[in-house]
C-alpha cells in the first residue's frame, strides 16, 4: 500500500480534529456533529459557537490552537504511512459494522492486526482481573472450543479472564483455526496496558487477531477509559460470556450492556462460598443463562440467529457482515440494522452439524467428590492418560479406575486414547 494511498482526506482530517480536540468525548464529539451537520463545519466554526453549545472550555482551548491539532494529525498520518497502525472511520466499508448500531458509536476506531476479524461473528469472555485456577482453566478452554468451531473470542486484554480468553482462542493446532481473537484497548493504540502483556499483544498480531481502540494514540490508561471499551466488547459480539466475577468486577458492567443491547448473557456458577464468582451468581439470578459447557453457548447463539437460513460464504465462518458487496457508508448502516434484532441477524458458523444432530451435555452434572479432582482436570479437547497422570499426581491404577467411573456415569468419554468431557 503506497504512502498516498494512505493520506487522510479533508473530511478525515476535520473527523480526527473534533475527536482530538474533545479528547474522545463522545458526549462532546456527537454534540458538535449534531448542531453543524458535518465534521468540517463543526471544526471550521468559532470558538465562541462551541462555547453557546455548552462544550467543555478544555475542549474549546484546545479549538482555540488549531496549530496543535494539525500537529497531532500529521502525527498520526505519519504513523499510518509507517505501518505503525490502522484507522478505520466510521464511514468506511471496515468498519465493524454492529458498532454502529450501539447508542453511542465511535467516530473512528484505531487498529494493529487483521482488521478482517471486526466484522466476523464474535463471542466475548470476559471475568475477573483475578480468577482462580479453576476458572482461569474454564475461560482457556471455552475459548478454545468457541474458537475451533469459527467464532472470534473478543475480550478487553486486561489481566486473568480476560488473557486466558485471548490465549485459548490463540491455542489452534490447525493453523486455519489461528488468530480468532479480538482485543478492546482501554488506551490508546501505541499503549501496551498492562505492561506486562506485551507478549501477548505481539502474539495476537503475529497470529493473525486484532487490537482495537477508539482513543486516541499516547492515552495513558484512566478509570473512565475502561467502562467504555466494555461497551465496545459488548457491542462488537453477538453474546457475552462471563466466567467468574465479584459482585464488584467491571465485567458486569460488560454483562449489563450487552442485554441493554439485545444480547444473551452467559454466567458459569461455581461454589456458592466462592466470593469470587458472587458476579456471576447475580448474573444468573437477575435472568443471565447458566453454563457449563461451551457447547450449550453455540447452540443458544445460534439458535437466536436461524440456524437454517444461512448461505455458507467461506470454508469456515459465514461473516456477521459482508463488506464486499458495497462500499458506501448506507451499506454499513443498512447492516447495522441487523444487529437490532437478534433474531434476524445472519452470522453462523458454517462448519457446525444442524442442531438436531448435536448431542447436547447432560442437563445436571453432579461429580462425586472423590472423582472431582480428575474431572476438573479435563477439558473438551482430550488429554491422554500421560499427562493426566502428571496434572492429578495420582497412581495409573487410581486414575484408570477414578475415568472408567467418570465414563460410566456419562460425563467423560475417550477418543483415540485421549478423554475429554462431553
Amino acid at each position: 500500500m503506497t504512502a498516498s494511498s494512505l493520506s487522510l482526506s479533508d473530511h478525515q482530517r476535520a473527523v480526527l480534529a473534533l475527536w482530538s480536540e474533545v479528547n474522545a468525548s463522545l458526549s462532546a464529539y456527537h454534540k458538535l456533529i449534531t448542531s453543524f451537520g458535518a465534521a468540517e463545519l463543526a471544526w471550521q466554526a468559532k470558538a465562541e459557537a462551541w462555547r453557546q453549545l455548552g462544550i467543555h472550555h478544555t475542549h474549546i482551548a484546545r479549538h482555540e490552537q488549531p496549530e496543535q491539532t494539525r500537529a497531532i494529525i500529521d502525527t498520526i498520518q505519519q504513523a499510518l504511512i509507517e505501518g505503525r497502525y490502522g484507522l478505520l472511520f466510521a464511514d468506511h466499508p471496515d468498519y465493524p459494522a454492529q458498532l454502529l448500531a450501539i447508542y453511542d458509536p465511535p467516530p473512528l476506531l484505531f487498529y494493529r492486526g487483521d482488521k478482517s476479524r471486526l466484522n466476523q461473528a464474535q463471542i466475548a469472555i470476559v471475568g475477573s482481573r483475578k480468577p482462580t485456577a479453576h476458572a482461569q482453566k474454564t475461560t482457556f478452554d471455552m475459548a478454545q472450543y468457541l474458537a475451533q468451531a469459527g467464532y472470534i473470542v473478543t475480550s478487553g486484554l486486561a489481566m486473568g479472564v480476560d488473557k486466558r480468553a485471548h490465549l485459548g482462542a490463540l491455542a489452534q493446532v490447525d493453523s486455519e483455526y489461528q488468530g480468532r481473537t479480538i482485543g478492546v484497548m482501554g488506551t490508546g493504540i501505541d499503549v501496551n496496558y498492562p505492561n506486562h502483556h506485551d507478549k501477548l499483544f505481539s502474539q495476537i498480531i503475529e497470529q493473525g487477531g486484532c487490537i482495537i481502540s477508539e482513543l486516541l494514540p499516547h492515552t495513558q490508561p484512566h478509570k473512565h477509559t475502561f467502562p467504555r471499551r466494555n461497551r465496545l466488547v459488548a457491542g462488537l459480539s453477538l453474546a457475552t460470556i462471563v466466567t467468574e466475577a465479584t459482585i464488584q468486577s467491571g465485567s458486569l458492567i460488560t454483562a449489563r450492556l450487552t442485554s441493554e443491547q439485545g444480547k444473551q448473557v452467559f454466567a458459569i456458577p461455581s461454589h456458592i462460598d466462592n466470593s469470587n464468582a458472587e458476579g456471576c451468581h447475580h448474573l444468573i439470578r437477575e435472568g443471565a443463562t447458566l453454563v457449563y459447557h461451551p457447547q450449550q453457548v453455540l447452540e443458544d447463539v445460534n439458535a437466536q440467529l436461524g440456524y437454517e437460513s444461512y448461505s455458507h460464504k467461506s470454508k469456515d465462518i459465514v461473516d456477521s457482515i459482508d463488506t464486499t458487496e458495497s462500499n458506501s457508508s448506507q451499506t454499513n448502516h443498512s447492516q447495522a440494522a441487523k444487529y437490532t434484532n437478534k433474531n434476524k441477524s445472519t452470522a453462523i458458523v458454517a462448519n457446525q452439524p444442524p442442531l438436531s444432530n448435536i448431542k447436547s451435555p447432560p442437563s445436571t452434572i453432579v461429580v462425586p467428590e472423590h472423582l472431582t479432582l480428575v474431572y476438573e482436570q479435563l477439558d473438551w479437547h482430550g488429554q491422554d492418560l500421560d499427562a493426566l497422570i502428571v496434572t492429578t499426581k495420582l497412581a495409573p491404577p487410581q486414575l484408570i479406575g477414578q475415568l472408567m467411573e467418570l465414563e460410566l456415569l456419562g460425563i467423560v468419554s475417550v477418543h483415540g486414547g485421549r478423554y475429554l468431557r462431553v
